[in-house]
């Protein structure tokens, strides 16, 4: 979003960082509310559809893997066209999947197909909001926006909780889904306004292709998060396991979402005072965010509490400080290079529970958190070769220029 003032023949647009990351943050929620309002809304649609807690975790998996191949020719997208257009289109897109399933959603089939639908409406989303911050950000502030973005989307599962007792428990899940709609497309005016030479051509933007570091970065990113989604798929079930009550079991659930998204805006508010050295940062989370899974490997409510903190609170609090790495070394392509990582994101969330959880169920959640502390160990180490290739890939990387912050007095043609 921006300020405007009018003349006579045109009207002019200036920057507002505030305004635009709030917009970033409200597109990011807006695209990602499907996936989160299936969670909520789990126990009624599974006894309506007929599907149980297995059938959940292969809707969600599907949900992530399309968003993996969404992601690349989505930042294309965002390239070519411009984040405004790309992300009005995110938030149409998610609010028509879930007016879709209300309508339409009669058995267990259709749903994941009209999920799989909505997962191109996040990577879209997610794309658009890296490409508007990059653009109306200054340089300075980049980190905490990401920050802020990233931890609006475990926050978002607030409103998925709230979709429960108000519409599931009362006229049904259905007009809860109806009801989110209505909030996505509430969104459309918050989406920042384009600046020019947002849109760019296919193939312009020399930082944008598939390079070996952004490749290894994904790699590393597809561990990291397929071991810290273990975190909020099997953490109540597992400390159930271990004899807590469900509600206790629950609590801790959300103490580590609350962990979780101080973690990622305090993650980003601390980038923005490093000059550099901030992929080798998120490898230094991830050793933490390991030894925190491998905490919960062991008996006892001090290691679960210590494990929950630390595999919450730096374990999956690296996504924005990624994101931010990413665009503030590639700022002539912000949304064509986070689209490669962020793949690696999207596939950790698919791969994740279909890998770890036959795991837990054959050997116990002990192997399961262990072989996830080990995968996230793996992705520090390929953080840090990705970093080194980022350095010697692109001699600008080692001492990168920002784009220049825009001014005050700049006056743009909308």
């Amino acid at each position: 979003m921006t300020n405007t003032v009018s003349t006579p023949h045109q009207t002019i647009a200036r920057p507002h960082p505030v305004r635009a990351s709030a917009g970033a943050v409200v597109t990011t929620v807006a695209c990602v509310l499907p996936v989160f309002l299936l969670g909520g809304l789990a126990v009624q649609m599974g006894a309506d559809l007929g599907f149980s807690p297995a059938g959940l975790g292969l809707a969600v998996a599907v949900y992530f893997g399309v968003s993996a191949l969404a992601s690349v020719p989505s930042g294309r997208l965002v390239e070519r066209y411009g984040p405004t257009l790309v992300a009005r289109c995110g938030i149409v897109l998610a609010a028509g999947s879930m007016l879709a399933v209300a309508a339409l959603a009669r058995s267990y089939p259709m749903l994941v197909g009209l999920l799989a639908l909505s997962a191109a409406a996040n990577a879209l989303g997610q794309l658009a909001s890296n490409a508007a911050l990059a653009q109306h950000v200054p340089a300075r502030r980049q980190g905490l926006s990401f920050g802020v973005k990233q931890a609006a989307i475990p926050a978002s599962t607030l409103l998925a909780g709230a979709a429960v007792p108000t519409f599931a428990l009362t006229i049904g899940w259905r007009w809860a889904f109806v009801a989110a709609a209505a909030v996505a497309l509430t969104t459309l005016p918050a989406v920042p306004r384009q600046l020019p030479g947002a849109a760019r051509r296919a193939g312009a933007a020399r930082a944008g292709r598939a390079t070996a570091a952004l490749v290894v970065i994904g790699a590393a990113a597809t561990l990291a998060a397929a071991a810290a989604n273990t975190l909020g798929t099997f953490l109540v079930d597992s400390s159930a396991a271990r004899g807590l009550s469900p509600g206790l079991a629950g609590l801790t659930l959300t103490l580590g979402g609350a962990v979780c998204m101080v973690a990622r805006v305090g993650a980003g508010w601390f980038a923005d005072r490093r000059g550099s050295g901030h992929v080798a940062l998120i490898a230094a989370m991830l050793v933490v965010g390991a030894a925190g899974l491998a905490l919960l490997a062991s008996a006892g409510s001090v290691p679960l509490v210590a494990g929950v903190v630390l595999g919450f609170g730096l374990g999956w609090a690296w996504p924005g400080l990624m994101n931010f790495a990413v665009v503030r070394l590639h700022p002539q392509s912000p949304a064509t290079a986070t689209s490669i990582t962020q793949t690696g994101v999207y596939a950790g969330g698919c791969l994740g529970p279909l890998s770890l959880g036959p795991l837990a169920a054959h050997l116990g959640y002990s192997v399961m958190w262990t072989t996830a502390a080990v995968a996230m160990v793996l992705a520090a180490a390929l953080m840090l070769v990705g970093g080194r290739l980022l350095t010697h890939t692109d001699p600008a990387a080692a001492h990168p220029t920002p784009p220049t912050p825009p001014r005050g007095d700049h006056e743009v043609i909308v």
